[in-house]
């Protein structure tokens, strides 16, 4: 058991960081895993886990927190008419298909593997959101099935290797398809809950059995931690919601732009 003055410090770093995911699951429309996955990594470390574990269990106590707050979210914006539901509904089943085979991948892959994942997805998403200019359309909407199919499976895929809820991948999917990027937003936690529920189930099988884990983990799922932040995320995200429908378009994508590529620059150094 870690001395008292380490599992406060603990408590503390984790309730700090369920506030920022809260609030960026609603201003971005992300579950705010790609806050809490580098938060959780580091952590985690400073308790002692084995590194060797320590990346999977960060990404699926990231999704198990996803769950309420993509929820919670989604029902915020749908209250204001912004979410594009025939766009969900169409994805209902090629984003957990993705999300599966995400943890067929994560039971295998090593910690340094799902790091390089997350950091690489993220300054492309990064530099495509800074560097965005209005020409850059692949398309004038969505496209049909099943290329639309297809992107589904892809997002649930990659953003449940990151353990994020599928906004980092959803707004640029959506936004270069002539989609205004409030939609996309508020598009984007409704695709959170696509992913994090089914990732959470899957991460749990992927660690059933793991050794390494810290107490109360189920596979690769910390219930203290999710326990802790869960609350907090709840309460903090309608904020962001709020803020998010004050802000133009080229603010919430340089904002966005420049806090994914600090999370990027964050693991590249971890694999240094």
């Amino acid at each position: 058991m870690p001395p008292l003055e380490e599992l406060i410090w603990f408590a503390a770093a984790l309730a700090g960081a369920g506030a920022v995911a809260g609030f960026l699951a609603g201003l971005f429309g992300i579950g705010g895993g790609a806050i809490l996955v580098p938060v959780f990594y580091q952590v985690f470390g400073l308790i002692g886990i084995d590194e060797a574990v320590r990346m999977h269990l960060a990404i699926g106590t990231s999704l198990a927190v996803i769950v309420p707050t993509s929820i919670r979210s989604v029902l915020s914006h749908k209250g204001r008419g912004a979410v594009d539901l025939e766009l969900l509904k169409s994805w209902i089943v090629p984003v957990p298909l993705g999300v599966v085979a995400a943890s067929l991948i994560a039971a295998s892959v090593s910690s340094g593997g799902l790091r390089a994942i997350f950091a690489i997805i993220s300054v492309i998403v990064g530099i495509r959101m800074l560097l965005n200019r209005e020409s850059w359309r692949l398309g004038a909407d969505l496209p049909p099935n099943p290329l639309r199919a297809a992107v589904g499976v892809v997002l649930g895929l990659l953003s449940a290797l990151m353990g994020i809820g599928g906004g980092v991948l959803n707004n640029t999917f959506m936004t270069l398809f002539g989609r205004p990027v409030h939609q996309a937003v508020a598009t984007s936690a409704g695709v959170g809950v696509l992913i994090s529920i089914p990732g959470l189930v899957g991460y749990v099988w992927a660690g059933w059995g793991t050794s390494g884990l810290p107490p109360f983990s189920t596979g690769y799922v910390n219930w203290i931690a999710v326990a802790l932040i869960i609350p907090i995320t709840l309460l903090i995200a309608p904020l962001g919601v709020r803020l998010a429908h004050t802000l133009d378009k080229r603010q919430l994508e340089v904002g966005f732009g420049v806090f994914i590529l600090l999370v990027a620059a964050r693991f590249f150094y971890s694999l240094v």
